[in-house]
């Protein structure tokens, strides 16, 4: 059976990064269960920007970030392209409820409509989906 869950992009990015490695990323990538990835089309921005901060800040070598991105790209990672108004009405509506940039809410809003878990370092964003009943990553 494949499980679904809504991977968002810090914990993803401990897989590349030297300083956000975590035994708790490493333990989901390794259990033998089948998973579908989801993430919001803004993840690949924000791995972007992850990638591209930690070789300017000589975190990462190019090599190492071309390396990263092979990995994400071997993942089946799916794109979910949900946007226009009633999309951003409903993202607004999570940020009041749960006190999130509208960036975080994106990923709580996929998981509640994937009825997913979401895999996630944010604190408060993990917080935010124990209280709005979505299951989060250990």
């Amino acid at each position: 059976m494949t499980t679904k869950w809504v991977l968002g992009c810090s914990f993803a990015a401990a897989l590349a990064l030297p300083d956000k490695s975590s035994t708790l990323v490493s333990a989901f990538f390794l259990e033998k269960e089948p998973r579908e990835l989801w993430v919001p089309a803004l993840w690949w921005y924000e791995l972007a920007n992850v990638l591209t901060v930690a070789e300017r800040r000589r975190t990462l070598a190019r090599t190492d970030v071309e390396r990263a991105i092979s990995l994400y790209g071997s993942l089946s990672i799916q794109t979910d392209q949900t946007n226009g108004v009633d999309h951003v009405r409903m993202l607004c509506e999570i940020t009041r409820v749960y006190g999130l940039s509208a960036y975080d809410a994106a990923y709580l809003e996929l998981a509640l409509r994937k009825r997913a878990p979401l895999a996630s370092l944010n604190r408060e964003l993990v917080g935010a989906a124990k209280r709005s009943g979505v299951e989060t990553w250990r």
